[in-house]
């Protein structure tokens, strides 16, 4: 195996320009996410690039101009060996306004110890390395036993779920490996939901009535919904403050998990009392809760705070959780991920990490959420390990170290070898 460590090691030294290149194509497509669906031609290209190393692809749209691309590498003794998935986004996030950048943001630009675009870091330069790592494979004529699977999806920047539909079609394997922004760390992650919190009052009242609704003696039982939105607010805070005290989860700072009232939505004209008022919230939650679990923890403690208010139990608010796309339907999901330190893929992963950089690397947790929690709820060991740092992600003149980039495709080439020809626990 030491040899097989240099061999490779020497081999991605070799091709630091043709990483590069690999990199600045990625880059040169613009895949902005919003306003997405633009992110055909980079997937025919990646699909090509498969192809060409031997995989079976499938190319499907997930949205229309927004397809995913999912190519598999049968291994030699695929029953008896370990499969592995390796899963990124080519979506990027917003630019901005582009001046502020020190070149364009599609043209990938080398600089003192660095690669600066757009996706460099979050996260072309992970799907670059993973593509440049799986060619000298092949091309240093290394076969695999298990099957490889390189999963190329779209949508993580507004949760849109590619990955999720991936895993609706089926595709599965013994481990998983999310190549986005870690720093080289292998990660698990806390989970996301965004939720509409919706009051509708059952009458409709002029403005002119409001005296009568908030005097004595006035006679009408009525009230305004963005008023008494204020209370649902209060009782958000209110088990906000309770998890904080109650709940915590080792790699989070306390208090991570929270209840943030996003964006309110009330009223129809300044002549009418408010009868209807909206309320998105974003929920945050520790690795070892579902996104079903808090959120009937929610709707049970809200219940509460209406039963005592007698307007409210008569109009009780509306919940609506989730959804597939910040774009299409203002809603999205990212279930959470533990990892298991002591898994077989784990320690192969830390394994080589370790034959790469001489030492071991740092398992814990992701302060941010990727597409990473859809494979783990599919049941699929998996963790996040990718080049770049968070601070860069999203970044004007976003950027990633250049030697971040190799140890990561040195790793992962070392990884894939050992992984998939290692029997499954079950054939030992």
């Amino acid at each position: 195996m030491e040899n097989l460590v240099n061999k490779i090691s020497d081999e991605v030294e070799a091709r630091t320009e043709e990483l590069f290149d690999l990199l600045s194509t990625l880059i040169s497509f613009p895949t902005v996410s919003p306003p997405a669906r633009n992110t055909n031609d980079i997937q025919e290209f990646i699909q090509k690039y498969l192809e060409n190393l031997g995989f079976e692809t499938d190319k499907w749209d997930v949205y229309p101009g927004d397809p995913n691309v999912v190519g598999i590498l049968k291994g030699g003794a695929s029953e008896k060996y370990n499969s592995l998935i390796v899963n990124g986004h080519v979506d990027v996030a917003e630019v901005g306004d582009d001046t502020e950048w020190s070149q364009s943001p599609f043209a990938a630009k080398v600089k003192d110890s660095y690669i600066y675009g757009r996706g460099t870091a979050d996260m072309k330069g992970g799907i670059a390395a993973s593509l440049l790592a799986i060619k000298l494979l092949k091309e240093l004529g290394i076969s695999l036993k298990g099957d490889l699977q390189f999963q190329s999806v779209i949508g993580e920047e507004v949760g849109e779920a590619g990955t999720l539909a991936c895993v609706e079609k089926g595709y599965t394997g013994d481990y998983a490996v999310v190549v986005d922004t870690s720093d080289l760390h292998i990660q698990g992650q806390g989970g996301v939901i965004t939720g509409w919190i919706t009051l509708q009052s059952k009458e409709t009242y002029h403005d002119g009535i409001r005296r009568k609704m908030i005097h004595a003696g006035g006679g009408v039982n009525g009230a305004s919904a963005i008023e008494k939105m204020m209370k649902i607010i209060s009782g958000l805070q209110e088990l906000e403050r309770h998890w904080a005290v109650t709940k915590n989860y080792e790699g989070f700072p306390p208090g991570t998990n929270t209840i943030n009232p996003a964006v309110i939505e009330g009223g129809r004209h300044a002549a009418f009392v408010a009868d209807r008022c909206a309320l998105w919230v974003t929920v945050h939650f520790y690795p070892n809760e579902t996104f079903e679990q808090v959120t009937q923890e929610i709707e049970q403690h809200i219940a509460a705070v209406c039963a005592a208010d007698t307007w409210l139990r008569e109009n009780p608010p509306q919940f609506v959780w989730g959804g597939k796309s910040m774009i299409e339907d203002r809603g999205e999901i990212f279930p959470s991920l533990e990892i298991n330190p002591n898994h077989p893929g784990t320690h192969c992963l830390s394994s080589s990490f370790e034959k790469i950089n001489n030492e071991e690397p740092s398992i814990g947790m992701s302060t941010t959420v990727t597409d990473a929690g859809w494979l783990g709820r599919a049941g699929i060991p998996t963790v996040i390990f990718g080049p770049g740092k968070l601070e860069d992600a999203h970044s004007v003149n976003e950027k990633v170290e250049i030697r971040q980039l190799l140890v990561f495709t040195k790793t992962l080439a070392v990884f894939i070898a050992d992984w998939c020809n290692t029997k499954k626990e079950g054939n030992r």
